[in-house]
């Protein structure tokens, strides 16, 4: 099972700093980040694409260029790309030039975005929400296999044979579709044939099978094999030296993210007890000590039915880079080792009987 990060790029204004400052000095450190997963034998670092003055990452194609010419061996992911509100041929043309940067290390995850601030920006109509990613995901479908391309749609200009360049290392681009808990998401990236990347983010994973059976169940029924029927999952987490340090020190960067996205959409506010349900054994938070992380990604692993990795939201802005750092080192050095070398089988099957009952 891979193990990889996703990041939105993080900052927190502070007086007296100018936003480019801040801006220059996390790039920096996202830098050394990646880095650093790249030293340590992580699989996949993905960039999620934002337009709000929190995030830096409303061009993740850019940030993973510069960050494919700082490593060697790790895949370099859009998590996700808002593909809405953007044009397919752009899009492809950007990963593409990600692919050739990188040597054959991109990877596209396709979605609809959490935030509608990207719609209005680039001068698209909310009412054609769903319209808008079907017509624009079969189109980018289509320019993986087709140099010259012949398509109509009805949200943008007709392509009569024109050629989409540079064509990247990888034979087809690979495209995975980002997903949450909308069965029809589930239903269609089966029926496409498309590899999945389903963001719980909270409740309890295993509530998530019923939705993966159906994906896999439709991707059969359209012809597609299991190994292009992929899962894999992206979810919140947080490792340090010690299980109460983990939970205690992510738990400010969690209540001042969440409490923000809160007020915006009327959620209660989150509190100190709910935080640590979600870090319970079979709760969605992947928070805790190496041991702790890797019986939660086995135990996920087994509860859907095999996946094929973890990529876990590190809350960097409100941590520290230092504590960023250490996470992504335990990352490496102690979890995936852990998990190459499979947890002890008591505490799984002790887990799923918890997730049984």
């Amino acid at each position: 099972m891979e193990i990889g990060i996703d990041s939105f790029v993080e900052i927190v204004p502070s007086e007296g700093v100018s936003a480019a400052e801040q801006g220059q000095q996390r790039v920096r450190e996202l830098l050394e980040e990646v880095e650093l997963a790249d030293r340590v034998g992580l699989d996949v670092y993905g960039i999620g694409e934002h337009h709000r003055p929190e995030y830096i990452a409303s061009s993740p194609a850019v940030l993973l260029a510069a960050m494919a010419a700082r490593t060697e061996r790790i895949h370099l992911a859009s998590a996700v790309t808002v593909l809405s509100s953007d044009d397919p041929v752009r899009v492809f043309q950007d990963f593409a030039t990600l692919d050739l940067i990188s040597q054959g290390r991109a990877e596209i995850i396709v979605g609809r975005g959490s935030f509608i601030e990207s719609y209005p920006l680039f001068g698209f109509d909310l009412q054609h929400y769903d319209e808008l990613f079907l017509e624009k995901l079969q189109l980018l479908i289509k320019l993986r296999e087709e140099t010259y391309v012949h398509w109509e749609g009805k949200h943008r200009a007709a392509l009569t044979g024109q050629g989409v360049f540079p064509r990247p290392v990888q034979k087809l681009l690979p495209i995975r579709l980002g997903v949450g808990g909308t069965p029809q998401s589930f239903l269609r990236a089966g029926q496409l044939g498309l590899p999945l990347t389903v963001a719980i983010i909270g409740g309890e994973p295993h509530r998530f099978r019923p939705l993966i059976d159906m994906y896999r169940k439709a991707g059969k029924q359209a012809g597609y094999s299991p190994e292009q029927l992929t899962v894999a999952v992206h979810a919140l987490g947080y490792v340090a030296d010690t299980t109460e340090q983990a939970a205690d020190e992510l738990w400010p960067a969690y209540q001042h993210t969440f409490s923000r996205i809160g007020r915006e959409r009327g959620w209660p506010p989150t509190t100190r007890s709910a935080f640590d349900a979600q870090r319970s054994p079979t709760g969605a938070f992947f928070v805790g000590d190496p041991q702790t992380v890797a019986t939660k990604m086995r135990y996920v692993d087994e509860a859907l039915g095999g996946i094929k990795g973890v990529s876990l939201m590190l809350s960097g802005g409100m941590l520290s880079h230092a504590k960023m750092m250490r996470a992504i080192e335990l990352l490496g050095t102690e979890v995936k080792p852990l998990l190459n070398a499979e947890v002890s089988t008591a505490p799984r099957e002790m887990l799923i009987a918890s997730a049984s009952a």
